[in-house]
């Protein structure tokens, strides 16, 4: 949802390797969260924008998924 805030606080490894043209960056908890960048600071801006937009994707996925079902949507804070 538009305005919808995620966990706050959230933590990721970004993995980011020099290439001919620059930089691209993964992150390693989130498979499909991936990104380029001319150098290694837009490299880890454009990473986070992956993050949120892989976040949210994934989210309306699932509440797509969920009409008409009996479901629980609570925050889960986890600490590794």
């Amino acid at each position: 949802m538009i305005g919808e805030r995620y966990a706050t606080g959230s933590h990721f490894t970004g993995v980011f390797q020099r290439v001919a043209d620059g930089w691209i960056g993964s992150v390693e908890e989130l498979p499909g969260a991936n990104t380029q960048g001319s150098t290694l600071e837009e490299a880890r801006e454009n990473l986070k924008e992956a993050i949120r937009l892989v976040l949210k994707a994934n989210r309306e996925l699932a509440r797509r998924e969920s009409p008409g079902r009996d479901v629980v949507r609570e925050s889960i804070s986890v600490s590794l």
